[in-house]
């Protein structure tokens, strides 16, 4: 449908490199973007754009810490001068410590909300003046459901997802009139190669998320790419200031 085609759009999306947003990267491409994949590790960004480019999407990757402004300042730079324009930033980039609360570090809480708070409000600026200097622009931040329902032994991660909904909140209010839509997603438990490993070694919390879900079953990173595609696209321009949760029925219950 013309409605959710993204021809000739540019898509930045941060942590694109592997997981929930590799996926979505992909599905923007097959939507008809040109997507921009900004991770930290080189090496990695450059095999998930080529891996893109051998199915016939237009895909590039820059290497970026969204954890350091002047990182984000070069992507940004980077991008508007070879594309002269981003239309959508897709904010995946975060990362996730399980330890009880009482036990987390202070080098652990600045890594966490470095990466999962701070850094997605510097994309959101930096991108934003581009998008502001435009009159046009689509922002998808990754927020979690556990921004809505609580989980043990992630508290900081938590509190920084919760963070990532208001977050989206304050920016829809303050750019609406600028034409520049801010959404966020929720997605639920999800198998990645972040968790996997986690969950090979913890199956009994697997049954339990599994049993939590009306669903059935978790989650998978494609379960987020029509999502992802909606927000980013023309069927979503009413839409704003909202996190749209994708978790299977989890928080109902």
């Amino acid at each position: 449908m013309e409605i959710f085609d993204l021809s000739g759009r540019i898509a930045i999306v941060t942590g694109g490199n592997q997981g929930i947003g590799f996926a979505i990267a992909r599905g923007l491409a097959s939507a008809g973007a040109t997507v921009v994949i900004a991770n930290r590790r080189a090496a990695e960004g450059q095999s998930a754009a080529e891996s893109l480019e051998k199915e016939g999407l237009n895909a590039v990757a820059i290497p970026t810490d969204v954890s350091r402004r002047s990182s984000i300042e070069a992507l940004v730079s980077k991008v508007v001068s070879d594309f002269r324009r981003i239309d959508i930033l897709v904010n995946n980039a975060g990362i996730v410590i399980r330890k009880p609360a009482e036990e987390i570090t202070e080098e652990e809480w600045d890594r966490i909300m470095n990466i999962n708070l701070k850094g997605m409000f510097f994309c959101c600026q930096l991108v934003g003046k581009e998008m502001l200097r435009s009159k046009k622009g689509k922002i998808i931040n990754i927020s979690s459901v556990i921004a809505e329902k609580v989980q043990p032994i992630r508290s900081v991660y938590a509190i920084s997802k919760a963070g990532v909904s208001h977050l989206t909140r304050t920016l829809a209010l303050e750019w609406s009139k600028y034409n520049i839509n801010i959404n966020a997603i929720a997605p639920g438990v999800t198998i990645t190669p972040l968790n996997q490993k986690y969950f090979e070694e913890h199956p009994e919390q697997l049954e339990e998320f599994v049993s939590a879900t009306p669903k059935g079953r978790v989650a998978y990173p494609e379960d987020y790419v029509g999502a992802a595609i909606f927000l980013a696209s023309d069927a979503s321009d009413y839409v704003t200031g909202h996190t749209l949760v994708v978790d299977g029925g989890t928080v109902i219950c």
